[in-house]
């Protein structure tokens, strides 16, 4: 079992950073996916950003390409989004997902990552 907790969040003018840290209690395996949604206030979870432990490839959101940015410490069990150039529509509560099935990690969709964390609110002002 794999316990996942956000933190970093907070409020930031238009323009500024922030970066979001996710912790993983438990051992997920030697490589599994990982990813970070957003939820806004009214609207459907929307994924930001996602990757393979231990791959090469990193897919973003349209919405953050070139602003946000995510890492992987393996020897922390740490996952890591940095938030650069922030925008009002950036305002949202961050999630960060982990699943251990790393042959699904590019087609899993939001409801079936295994392990949530209880998120972290953004605020962009």
């Amino acid at each position: 079992h794999v316990q996942l907790v956000e933190s970093g969040g907070g409020s930031v003018q238009a323009g500024g950073s922030l970066k979001l840290s996710c912790s993983a209690v438990g051992h997920p395996g030697s490589t599994y996916c990982l990813a970070w949604f957003r939820a806004a206030a009214g609207k459907e979870r929307e994924q930001v950003a996602r990757f393979l432990t231990g791959g090469r490839s990193t897919s973003y959101s349209d919405s953050v390409k070139g602003r946000f940015f995510i890492s992987h410490d393996r020897a922390k069990n740490l996952m890591y989004l940095q938030m650069d150039s922030l925008k009002p529509e950036d305002t949202a509560m961050y999630y960060c997902a982990a699943d251990t099935r790393p042959w699904l990690c590019d087609k899993l969709q939001p409801a079936e990552f295994e392990y949530w964390g209880p998120g972290t609110q953004v605020t962009v002002s």
